[in-house]
């Protein structure tokens, strides 16, 4: 009996040995697998944090890089900046704001004048004609010489060039057709003239070649010409200038969808400023018609800074919208089309723009500089010329009073 009880007690003894065995060896297994897991958790940890050091890092070095390509006066040396949305490209960290390049600044004057037709029509009269003046003076300077010093003095002077300049021989059937020869791009580049917008219904008065002709000849002595689909980017002082130029006569209120186009493909671009230019309105008409105005509206609405107008051979009133200006006729300006119209008198208007971080300042930093198409009285010489004394305020006084329509007093009238 004594033996049984024995036996008994020695196989508990050995499963209580063998069950602590077991306990034991769990117990490891379990204090192993904390070990890991927490040694994973804190791996984890150090791997987010090294992530969050070189995201710091990068904003930094970005930050840095901005600052570095701006000089002493803030000013972008390279223009790219101008170009780059802050609301785009790439998404912001939680925890270092990222800055992005906020835009150029500085200042920029443009000056804008009407309808220059450097030709003539072949059925005119050629003794009074500009090809004619053009011959017998023997200096193309001679034709802007009274203006260069304005035109000189800004950053971009911008013309209706109303006419080809060109050799091609295939006339269009209309009554006027104006052609010029190529050489009067020295007219130009003599007058410190930059750009030319080409979107007018004298263009093509000899044909797609004439016009084709007019672009290579303009450009090719390193003038900017625009219009119609063709939109151009001039740059000064680190500025981005977008110039587009519509034809309204043709299609009316349906040139809305160019409009769009344009000045979208200008936003495109990174221009910081768009100008847009219009050949619309009546021939001899001082107020503009409600398709001019419902465009010129249209036009500021989607991102133009200035609107500019032509074809009417009259000035016409400025009006201020949205902060914004419209200069709704320019007039003629030097101006082959008549040598000797009923009425000479014309402007160039200038508005300094200030930009700053990319926003241009709604200020009221224009000029209107009254002048006439001739520097004489009783024909055209066609040497446009800026007027003086009482014939300068009378001038003030007639496009004071167009533009007392929209309620626009203008500076020093």
């Amino acid at each position: 009996m004594a033996k049984k009880e024995d036996l008994k007690k020695k196989r508990q003894s050995v499963r209580r040995k063998k069950q602590a065995a077991m306990l034991g060896a769990a117990g490891i297994v379990c204090l192993v697998l904390i070990v890991i897991i927490a040694r994973g958790l804190l791996d984890l940890r150090a791997q987010e944090q090294a992530q969050k050091e070189q995201q710091k890092n990068n904003a930094g070095t970005q930050q840095e890089q901005n600052t570095g390509a701006q000089t002493n006066s803030g000013e972008p040396q390279d223009g790219n900046s101008a170009l780059e949305d802050p609301g785009q490209g790439g998404e912001a960290l939680d925890t270092v704001p990222v800055e992005e390049p906020t835009g150029v600044s500085g200042q920029l004057t443009i000056s804008a004048a009407g309808d220059c037709t450097l030709g003539t029509d072949e059925n005119f009269d050629y003794s009074t004609s500009l090809p004619a003046k053009y011959e017998a003076v023997g200096d193309p300077g001679y034709f802007f010489r009274n203006v260069r010093d304005i035109f000189s003095g800004d950053d971009l002077t911008i013309i209706n060039l109303e006419g080809p300049l060109t050799t091609a021989q295939e006339r269009a059937d209309k009554q006027f057709s104006f052609k010029g020869d190529p050489s009067y791009t020295q007219i130009l580049t003599g007058g410190s003239v930059e750009a030319c917008d080409l979107a007018n219904n004298h263009s093509k008065d000899y044909g797609t070649q004439g016009y084709e002709d007019t672009i290579s000849n303009v450009e090719a002595a390193g003038i900017l010409t625009f219009g119609y689909e063709r939109t151009a980017v001039y740059e000064s002082n680190g500025i981005k200038v977008g110039l587009a130029g519509i034809y309204e006569l043709a299609k009316g209120m349906d040139c809305q969808e160019d409009l769009t186009a344009a000045i979208q493909s200008l936003k495109d671009t990174g221009a910081d400023l768009i100008i847009v230019s219009f050949h619309w309105g009546t021939e001899k008409e001082n107020y503009p018609d409600e398709t001019q105005k419902t465009l010129a509206h249209a036009a500021i609405d989607q991102g133009a800074d200035l609107v500019l107008g032509h074809h009417p051979h009259v000035l016409q009133g400025i009006e201020k919208y949205q902060g914004k200006y419209i200069v709704y006729s320019l007039g003629n300006f030097c101006f082959g089309g008549n040598k000797n119209p009923s009425d000479k008198d014309t402007m160039i208007f200038q508005q300094t723009f200030t930009l700053e971080n990319g926003e241009a300042a709604l200020d009221d930093n224009i000029k209107i500089i009254p002048c006439r198409i001739t520097s004489v009285d009783d024909y055209n010489n066609y040497q446009p010329t800026p007027a003086q004394g009482e014939e300068a305020q009378r001038i003030l006084g007639r496009i004071q009073e167009y533009s007392s329509t929209f309620g626009t007093q203008l500076p020093g009238v």
